[in-house]
């Protein structure tokens, strides 16, 4: 079942990459770069957000005034600025779902990257909600919608004594202060968790990109403004809890959630929400996968040149003192709590050349399951199998544009 989900996660993405591949190369392939991308829209939004909140009122009456004041009479800034701040959001939901998945297909979730993975639950949780108490600011008949809903989910949670949707009877009970506390937030206080929870998912990696190349910002960048200046977000009607909102224009990416509160009880969308974070958590356990031997050192083979450790994705090799009595000062020397048994170190090791015909194929570092010796044997047999081909070619499965070439 797993193996299936799998196989079917990576067709996907061999779907998407066939045009992605004609139009850009591995570095600047979007869908190489997934994590990257979207702590890049959120910076979009940290800094769109930060001009909006220069004219936002943290009122009742003022937080829709102020809103529309930005959308409608600062178009040129202040509206670009709010629908830039709303299609950001929307990318990063597309592109963290996207990093889910090809994580997933690709079994990068597993064994030692357990911790990564279960890491980025939390941040998918914070990042709806941000997204969700950014529509309750701007206190239309959406976010009158959005608030009244969220509050019925609140009160489901038994741990509340008090109701939550009481609050939204009527205009007389909605207090300022609610929407201080609401701005506080949306804006401070969920922010310092997510950079705190982005770096908690990261600090296992050894020098993990968290920024895309600049060509990419950039194009990605005009798209959305382009995108902003053409479809503009507008606001619905200003809220009015003595009435029904008829006809509602929902953020689908953030929204999804919500209709299935009229459809089902709150309680059942709870269960749907929590089964899906807790089979999320548990899949790098179910089932176990096979665990594979650790990279090896050859001591009689290194140098201690730090090629592998400065290559090494998680930080499994390191440089320690020289046990032997060679005139090297210091050797690699493997975590097996870290190693993924990747073999980019070996391919990082300078005696780890498949080329080498003379004498015994050793690396210093190597992958016991899979040697170096035994690619070289693998490509001595592909040239014997057909002796009319003349030339091999290494290249990545993933770039089709290079290998068209």
């Amino acid at each position: 079942m797993i193996e299936r989900l799998h196989r079917c996660g990576r067709a996907l993405f061999g779907v998407l990459r066939r045009p992605m591949a004609r139009a850009f190369d591995s570095a600047e392939n979007p869908l190489n770069h997934l994590g990257a991308m979207t702590v890049f829209f959120l910076w979009i939004v940290l800094i769109s957000g930060i001009w909006l909140l220069i004219f936002f009122r943290t009122s009742v009456s003022g937080a829709f005034e102020s809103v529309e004041y930005l959308t409608r009479e600062q178009w040129y800034l202040g509206g670009i600025m709010r629908s830039l701040h709303r299609y950001a959001s929307d990318a990063a939901i597309i592109t963290i779902l996207l990093h889910i998945v090809k994580e997933f297909s690709f079994n990068r979730y597993r064994n030692k990257r357990w911790f990564t993975w279960v890491t980025g639950v939390p941040l998918v949780w914070m990042l709806f909600v941000l997204g969700i108490t950014g529509y309750w600011l701007v206190w239309d008949e959406l976010a009158q919608y959005v608030a009244i809903t969220s509050a019925e989910l609140m009160d489901s949670i038994p741990i509340f004594t008090d109701s939550m949707a009481s609050n939204f009877l009527s205009d007389d009970l909605l207090s300022n202060r609610f929407f201080t506390l609401l701005a506080f937030m949306h804006l401070i206080g969920l922010p310092i968790f997510l950079v705190f929870g982005i770096w908690l998912h990261v600090f296992r990696l050894n020098g993990p990109r968290i920024n895309p190349v600049r060509r990419m910002m950039a194009a990605s960048l005009l798209a959305l403004l382009v995108l902003s200046a053409l479809y503009p977000a507008i606001s619905h009607e200003q809220a009015n809890l003595a009435m029904t909102p008829q006809t509602l224009r929902l953020d689908w990416f953030y929204l999804h959630i919500y209709p299935l509160v009229q459809l089902w009880s709150p309680g059942w969308v709870w269960v749907l929400l929590v089964g899906i974070s807790t089979v999320i958590v548990i899949a790098p356990w179910a089932p176990p996968e096979k665990k594979e031997q650790v990279a090896m050192v050859t001591l009689d083979y290194c140098n201690g040149c730090e090629r592998c450790v400065d290559d090494c994705p998680f930080g499994a090799v390191e440089m320690v003192a020289r046990t032997d009595e060679t005139n090297y000062s210091h050797q690699a020397s493997v975590n097996p709590g870290l190693c993924i048994s990747c073999g980019i170190c070996v391919g990082a090791c300078p005696t780890a050349t498949p080329f080498r015909t003379r004498g015994e194929l050793v690396p210093g570092i190597d992958l016991p399951d899979r040697s170096m010796a035994g690619l070289r044997e693998d490509i001595v047999a592909v040239g014997k199998k057909d002796e009319s081909a003349h030339v091999i070619v290494f290249a990545c499965r993933d770039d089709r544009k290079r290998q068209a070439m």
